[in-house]
C-alpha cells in the first residue's frame, strides 16, 4: 500500500510520514511538497520507506499523476489548498483526509459530497487535532447525554520549555493570522451568526500542564459540522474558543496587515505584506521550536457540553492532553495533527472507516479504536463522567 502526504515537509505533514513510515502498514509513503527541501529532509528523517517528490498542488495534472493508485492522501498543505487537492483525489480514484478548512472551506468542501458519493469514495474534511480529534470526542461525549443544548471547545497551551517567552509557531501562521484577523462564526440559537475575532475573553482553567489561560473566540472549523452531527441531539449552541502565549501576538500581526496578501510598493518593489512575514519567520527560524531545543508544549482541549441526562441537566467534559515529542523534534500541535492524521490514514486503508461522500471525522471515525491509537501514541482522552452513576444496591430489612 502507498501512501501520499501533499506538504509533508511541513510543520505537521512531517509527522504524518514519521507516523505513516513507523506503523508498518504502508510500504511507501510519498512526501509531496513544493520545497524540495523539506520534503528531502521530512523523507530523510523518516528512513527507506519514505520518498521526497516536489509538487505544486496547483498543477492539478501532475497531483492528479502523483496519486494515482495511491491507497489513500493526506493533505497536508495549508487550508487554501484543500479544494484543488480534493479535486485531484477525486479525479485519482482515491480517499481523502486533511487537518482542517477554517470553517468557510470546510462548507465548501461539503458540498462536493455529491460526486464522492457517486464515485464511492470517501473525504474526510478535518482530521488532525482540532479538528478532527475534538469532533470525535464531542460527538463520543455527546452519548452519555440524552439531549445536547450547547458545545464550547476550548483549546489552550504552554510552553514549559526555555523557549518561553520566544515566539515560534507550531501551526501555518497564514491560518493563524486569519483566526486573529477574521470574523469567528459561531452556533447560537439554530443559526450562524459572525462576531467579532478575538472576543469574548475567557479565563479558564486547563487539566495541567496547561492550567488556567485566557481563550477568545476565533474562527474554526468545529462549528461548521457538528451543529448538524448533534441535530438529533437539540444542538443549539456550538463555539471554539483558544488560547495561549503569543496569541496576542499574533493578532497584533494581523491588525498591522502583515497577513495581507494585498501587494504593496516599497521602494518601487511590489511586496506582498503576507509573503514577506512568511519569508521573515523562515529566516527567522520562528516555523517550529528553535534549533537544538528541546520541545516542551503541551496543550489541551476541553470540550464542554451541557444538556440533560436520565435524571435531569447535565453537563459533560470531554478532555485531550497532547505531548510534544522531543525525540522527533515535534512541539505538541505538530505531533497531536500529525499523528491524528496518520490514524485515519491507516483507519481507512485497513478498512475500519467506511463510508463514501464528503463525511466529517465526527460521523465516520470509530471513537473507541480512534481513542485506543491515540493512547498508543500517547495522547491521553478522557471523558467526565464516563459513564452515568451506577444504582445503589438494595438494602436489605433486618438483622444479620
Amino acid at each position: 500500500m502507498r501512501a501520499v502526504v501533499l506538504g509533508g515537509g511541513g510543520l505537521t505533514g512531517r509527522a504524518a510520514v514519521r507516523q505513516l513510515a513507523a506503523g508498518g502498514k504502508f510500504a511507501e509513503v510519498v512526501v509531496a511538497d513544493v520545497d524540495p527541501t523539506l520534503a528531502q529532509a521530512a523523507a530523510g528523517a523518516t528512513g527507506p520507506v519514505a520518498r521526497a517528490v516536489p509538487l505544486d498542488l496547483r498543477d492539478r495534472a501532475s497531483t492528479v499523476t502523483l496519486l494515482r493508485g495511491a491507497t489513500v492522501v493526506v493533505n497536508a498543505a495549508p487550508y487554501a489548498y484543500n479544494l484543488a487537492a480534493m479535486a485531484a483525489a477525486l479525479d485519482a480514484g482515491v480517499p481523502y483526509l486533511d487537518f482542517g478548512g477554517l470553517f468557510h472551506t470546510t462548507r465548501k468542501q461539503l458540498e462536493l459530497d455529491p460526486p464522492f458519493r457517486e464515485a464511492g469514495l470517501l473525504a474526510i474534511p478535518g482530521l488532525g487535532q482540532v479538528p478532527g480529534i475534538s469532533n470525535v470526542l464531542a460527538v463520543a461525549a455527546a452519548e452519555h447525554l440524552q439531549t445536547v443544548d450547547s458545545v464550547v471547545f476550548r483549546d489552550g497551551w504552554r510552553d514549559l520549555a526555555a523557549s518561553e517567552g520566544r515566539p515560534f509557531f507550531t501551526w501555518s501562521p497564514a491560518t493563524f493570522l486569519d483566526e486573529m484577523v477574521m470574523p469567528a462564526v459561531v452556533y447560537d440559537g439554530g443559526r450562524y451568526r459572525e462576531v467579532p475575532p478575538m472576543s469574548e475573553p475567557e479565563e479558564f482553567d486547563f487539566d495541567p500542564p496547561v492550567g488556567r489561560t485566557r481563550v477568545y473566540r476565533t474562527l474554526h472549523s468545529e462549528p461548521a459540522t457538528l451543529p448538524e452531527s448533534l441535530r438529533p441531539k437539540g444542538l443549539r449552541s456550538c463555539v471554539w474558543k483558544e488560547g495561549g502565549p503569543g496569541i496576542e501576538l499574533l493578532r497584533s500581526l494581523g491588525q498591522l496587515g502583515l497577513g495581507s496578501e494585498s501587494p504593496l510598493q516599497v521602494g518601487g518593489v511590489q511586496v506582498v505584506p503576507r509573503e514577506f512575514t512568511m519569508a521573515l519567520l523562515r529566516r527567522e527560524k520562528l516555523l517550529g521550536p528553535p534549533p537544538g531545543s528541546v520541545p516542551d508544549d503541551w496543550e489541551v482541549l476541553d470540550v464542554e457540553l451541557c444538556g440533560a441526562g436520565p435524571t435531569g441537566p447535565q453537563v459533560v467534559h470531554a478532555v485531550a492532553r497532547f505531548p510534544p515529542w522531543p525525540s522527533w523534534h515535534l512541539a505538541a500541535t505538530e505531533y497531536a495533527v500529525g499523528t491524528a492524521g496518520a490514524i485515519g490514514a491507516e483507519m481507512i486503508a485497513a478498512g475500519e472507516i467506511r463510508a463514501s461522500g464528503v463525511v466529517p471525522p465526527e460521523r465516520c471515525v470509530p471513537a473507541p479504536e480512534f481513542r485506543e491509537a491515540l493512547r498508543r501514541r500517547g495522547i491521553e482522552t478522557a471523558i467526565v463522567p464516563p459513564e452515568p452513576p451506577l444504582p445503589a444496591p438494595a438494602r436489605t430489612s433486618g438483622r444479620s
